[in-house]
């Protein structure tokens, strides 16, 4: 399971932004720099994100982008529709049938689309419960490298 670049750098984009600090702003060029993107990447993510109600843009002198709303009422899960991000889209059959257009030939019986869409539930309610808050660092425990805070723990798989 991959998640596209498109939501990657969205989502460092929005935590770029919210570790700022409340009430604070980036612009264009702050956030390109910090997070290693182009200057017209970071403008498109941010006019998606814009749209999509999850950051606000302030022109001038002193403009540049901050949360619409509080980091504890941003779900990742949101951010992650809004950038495109579902295992299983609305023409997963029509793109595996070798998009002519059929009907696929499983459609009765079809256990890869019952798969996906159990993976797909399953990943919805756990990006459900995590928030952009919760991604962002709040001890130097956080700072360390794959460390999720905001899940919980997983037995270990012994083979």
């Amino acid at each position: 399971m991959k998640f596209s670049t498109q939501e990657e750098y969205g989502i460092r984009c929005l935590l770029r932004i919210a570790r700022a600090g409340v009430g604070a702003s980036l612009t264009i060029p702050e956030i390109s720099q910090a997070e290693g993107l182009s200057d017209a990447n970071v403008a498109k993510l941010l006019r998606i994100l814009r749209l999509g109600g999850f950051v606000e843009a302030t022109r001038g002198r002193v403009g540049g982008y901050s949360l619409a709303r509080q980091p504890e009422a941003i779900r990742i899960s949101e951010v992650l529709h809004l950038l495109g991000g579902k295992l299983v889209g609305d023409d997963f059959c029509e793109a595996y049938s070798g998009g002519s257009g059929k009907l696929c030939v499983h459609a009765i019986d079809c256990t890869i689309f019952s798969l996906w869409e159990t993976i797909q539930h399953a990943v919805d309610q756990a990006l459900s419960r995590v928030t952009l808050y919760d991604m962002i660092p709040h001890t130097p425990e956080d700072l360390q490298p794959h460390q999720s805070s905001f899940l919980p723990n997983l037995p270990t798989v012994v083979q």
